[in-house]
C-alpha cells in the first residue's frame, strides 16, 4: 500500500504585497513538510493577490510574480516537495490565471484556468482568459529569472495531468469545480487520483455549506483526493471577504477542514490517505466502462515518489492515517461576528489606522456596529491567548503600545478602550463596552449652516410641521445629518493628537451604521454620517441585526441590550413638537425592513424587474390579506424610490461581501 500525506494553504490574499506573499507561501510550505506533507497547495493567485483587479493587466504584475516564484523554488526548502503555485502567466500575449506544479529548482508544467468566474461579484474575463484547449497542451517559453534557477527555456503549458511514479495528479481551479461539465470529473474518468482546487470564494451567509457540500459530491461520484486550498481575509477593494475553509477529503468524505475565519497569516492543513481506498472505491463496473471510454489525457511525467510505505508509516510518530470527520459550518450569528471581526481587524492593521470612530446614537444600528467592534477585540484576546506572535505584533503596531504596557490589557473592554471613540448619546453602552466616548451636540454647527443660508439665499427653511414645504423640510434635515459627517470626520482625524496617545496624529478609521436595507432603498442622506471608511452593516440585514443583538445578548451577557432591541427607531432629525419618529412606519419609510428584504432579493438574486417581481409576489404574499392592489403598490412604491435614489449607490461606504446594491458591481443605471 502507498501512503500521501498532502497539504491545503490558507493564505490571505494582498493585492501587490509579493515579498509578503512570497514569506506566507514559503512558510505554508515549511509548515506542510514539517506535517510530513509531500505535495501542498495554496490559493488562487497567491503570489500576486486575487484582488489586484486592473492591476492583472500590468507587464509588472506579471514580471514580479515570476521573481518571486524565482526566489520560492530557489529556497531549499521546495526540496523532496511538489508545490502547487497560483499566479498569472502571459503566454503568445494572452494572459491567464494559471497553477504552476513545480519543486526545487524545477518547473513541471503551466495550468491555465479553463472556465473564469464572471458573474456577481467577479470580473475575472476582464483580466483573463480561459484556456480553450481542453486537454491540450502548447509550450510555454520560460522567463529569464526562471531559467537562469532552472536551466529550464521550456515547460508544457495547458490542460494535463501530472504523473508522478506512484500517483496521478490534476489541477481544477475555484469556478471550474461549480460548471455543469467540470475537469476533476474527467480527469478522475482518466485515473487522476488527486485533485487540486485553488479558490478564491468569498464568504456569504449561510451559503458556506452549500459551497462544501459540492465540494464534497465531486469526489463522492468519482473517487479520489480532492485537495481545497481557499483564500482568507478581505480582498483589494475590502468590498469582499474570502473564507478559508480549506479541506481535504477522500472518496466524499472530509478528512480535514481549516478555519472559516481567523487572523492567522498562514493556516495548513494535512491529511494522510491510503491511494488503495482510492482504487478501490473505483472497482464499479458502471464507472469503469465511462473510464474506459474516455480520450486519453495528456501527461507530463514527474520523476518522483510522493507516497511513504506502509512501515514508515507505521513507526512515525506524527502520521496517521486520517479519519473522517464532520463539516464544522458556523451558525448564522457566529458568522456574522466572526466575519466583522476579521473585516475590521484586517483593515484597520493594513492601512496601519490606530483605531475607529463610531457614531453611537443608541439606535439598532450603531449600536450593532459598537457590538462589532467589542465583538473583534474577543477575537483578537482569543488569538493571544491561543499564542499568536502575529496579533500580538499587530496590536503593539496599531496602538503604538510597548509589551509591558499591552501585558495589562486582558479584556475585550481593554481592548475596545484602546481601538474605539465614540460620540453622540449613548454613553452608557459606550461605557459598557470599553469604549472612550465623547457627548458632542452639534447644535452650533447646524445653526451655523443655517446662518450661512440664510445670509446667501436672505430665506429662512421651515419644517414642515411649522409651515414648511416638503422641500424645506427635507433640507433642514440634512443639515444635521451632514453636519454629523463634518463633525465625526474631524474628531477622527483629531482623536489621537488631542488625547496625547503613543500615536499622537494618525487618523482613525471612521465607521458607519447603515444596513443594506436601508441601501437599497436608499433611505439615508447622501454624504451624511452613512458615509465613512467602512461599513461594517452595509450587507446585513435590519432583521439579521436585531437576530445579532439578541445573540451577543446572550453569548456575551449583554443585558443592557434589551433596551437598544426594543427602542424605537429614529433618525431624531425633526424638532420634537413634530411628535414620535418611527422610521419603521409605512408613513416613514413606506416600506417594512421584512418587505424590503424580499425586494432586495427578487431584484439582485432572482433578477426580477417590476412586472416580474409582481407576479412573484402574488404567489409569496398571497396568505397576508393583502389584494393584488395592494401588492402592486407596494410593488411600485419599491421601485420607485429605488429609481429616485440610485445615485445615492456611487457613494456607498465599503461593507463585507460587498453591499447589494453598490453599482460598481450591480450594474444598473442611476441617470
Amino acid at each position: 500500500m502507498s501512503f500521501l500525506t498532502v497539504a491545503a494553504a490558507t493564505l490571505p490574499s494582498v493585492p501587490l504585497d509579493f515579498q509578503g506573499n512570497r514569506d506566507r507561501v514559503l512558510e505554508s510550505i515549511r509548515i506542510a513538510k514539517d506535517k510530513g506533507a509531500t505535495l501542498r497547495t495554496g490559493p488562487e493567485l497567491e503570489i500576486p493577490g486575487y484582488g489586484c483587479l486592473d492591476h492583472h493587466l500590468e507587464g509588472d504584475t506579471f514580471a514580479h510574480s515570476w521573481e518571486v516564484l524565482a526566489d520560492i523554488i530557489s529556497n531549499d526548502v521546495c526540496k523532496d516537495m511538489l508545490v502547487d503555485i497560483g499566479m498569472g502567466c502571459r503566454h503568445r500575449n494572452v494572459r491567464y490565471n494559471c497553477r504552476v506544479l513545480c519543486t526545487y529548482k524545477k518547473i513541471l508544467f503551466i495550468r491555465p484556468k479553463m472556465s473564469l468566474a464572471n458573474d456577481g461579484l467577479y470580473r475575472e474575463a476582464r483580466h483573463f482568459t480561459a484556456w480553450v484547449k481542453p486537454m491540450q497542451t502548447e509550450t510555454y517559453y520560460l522567463e529569464q529569472v526562471i531559467e537562469k534557477v532552472t536551466g529550464q527555456r521550456t515547460v508544457p503549458i495547458g490542460d494535463a495531468i501530472l504523473s508522478t511514479r506512484d500517483t496521478a495528479i490534476g489541477c481544477e481551479t475555484c469556478e471550474e469545480l461549480f460548471t455543469p461539465r467540470n475537469p476533476s470529473t474527467y480527469m478522475s474518468l482518466n485515473g487522476c487520483e488527486i485533485i487540486l482546487n485553488s479558490s478564491a470564494s468569498h464568504a456569504e451567509l449561510r451559503k458556506l455549506k452549500t459551497r462544501l457540500d459540492l465540494i464534497a459530491n465531486s469526489t463522492r461520484k468519482t473517487g479520489g483526493c480532492y485537495v481545497y486550498a481557499n483564500a482568507t481575509g478581505i480582498d483589494g477593494e475590502a468590498r469582499m471577504m474570502f473564507d478559508g475553509s480549506s479541506m481535504i477529503l477522500l472518496n466524499g468524505k472530509v478528512l480535514e477542514q481549516g478555519n472559516q475565519f481567523s487572523l492567522e497569516p498562514v493556516e495548513v492543513v494535512t491529511a494522510t490517505i491510503d491511494l488503495e481506498e482510492i482504487r478501490s472505491f473505483r472497482a464499479s463496473i458502471s464507472r469503469n466502462v465511462q473510464a474506459a471510454a474516455q480520450p486519453e489525457y495528456p501527461r507530463v511525467e514527474f520523476d518522483m515518489r510522493l507516497c511513504r510505505p506502509a512501515e514508515e508509516i507505521f513507526l512515525s510518530r506524527s502520521l496517521s492515517i486520517s479519519t473522517e470527520k464532520e463539516l464544522h459550518i458556523l451558525d448564522p450569528m457566529s458568522e456574522i461576528w466572526m466575519s466583522t471581526s476579521v473585516y475590521l481587524w484586517q483593515y484597520l492593521v493594513r492601512t496601519s489606522s490606530a483605531g475607529f470612530f463610531l457614531s453611537l446614537s443608541g439606535g439598532l444600528d450603531s449600536s450593532t456596529v459598537a457590538l462589532f467592534v467589542y465583538g473583534m477585540a474577543r477575537v483578537v484576546i482569543n488569538s493571544i491567548e491561543a499564542g499568536s506572535k502575529t496579533t500580538w505584533a499587530d496590536l503593539k503596531r496599531v496602538t503604538g503600545l510597548k509589551d509591558e504596557d499591552l501585558a495589562t490589557k486582558k479584556r475585550p473592554e481593554d481592548i475596545v478602550n484602546l481601538l474605539l471613540e465614540t460620540c453622540s448619546r449613548a454613553q452608557r453602552l459606550a461605557e459598557k463596552l470599553g469604549a472612550w466616548h465623547l457627548s458632542i451636540p452639534i447644535d452650533e454647527a447646524v445653526q451655523a449652516n443655517l446662518a450661512i443660508i440664510e445670509k446667501a439665499l436672505k430665506f429662512s427653511p421651515k419644517y414642515e410641521v411649522d409651515g414648511g414645504t416638503k422641500a424645506e423640510n427635507t433640507a433642514l434635515q440634512n443639515i444635521q445629518a451632514r453636519s454629523r459627517l463634518v463633525t465625526q470626520y474631524s474628531l477622527a482625524q483629531l482623536a489621537t493628537t488631542a488625547r496625547q496617545l503613543p500615536r499622537a496624529g494618525s487618523a482613525l478609521l471612521v465607521l458607519t451604521s447603515g444596513n443594506v436595507d436601508e441601501n437599497l432603498r436608499g433611505y439615508y442622506t447622501k454624504y451624511d454620517a452613512s458615509s465613512g471608511d467602512l461599513s461594517p452593516l452595509g450587507s446585513i440585514s435590519k432583521n439579521d441585526a436585531k437576530a445579532f443583538q439578541r445573540w451577543a445578548m446572550e453569548a456575551w451577557d449583554l443585558p443592557m441590550m434589551k433596551e437598544f432591541l426594543e427602542a424605537t427607531p429614529t433618525a431624531e432629525l425633526l424638532p420634537l413638537h413634530a411628535g414620535v419618529q418611527d422610521d419603521e412606519s409605512e408613513s416613514e419609510m413606506g416600506l417594512t425592513y421584512a418587505e424590503l428584504s424580499v425586494f432586495g432579493i427578487c431584484r439582485k438574486v432572482e433578477r426580477l424587474g417590476p412586472w416580474s417581481c409582481y407576479l412573484r409576489l402574488l404567489g409569496l404574499w398571497k396568505d397576508r390579506n393583502m389584494t393584488p392592489k395592494q401588492i402592486a403598490e407596494k410593488v411600485m412604491r419599491f421601485f420607485r424610490n429605488y429609481a429616485l435614489n440610485r445615485h445615492k449607490s456611487t457613494i456607498l461606504t465599503p461593507s463585507i461581501q460587498l453591499n447589494p446594491d453598490d453599482n460598481r458591481h450591480d450594474l444598473r443605471p442611476f441617470l
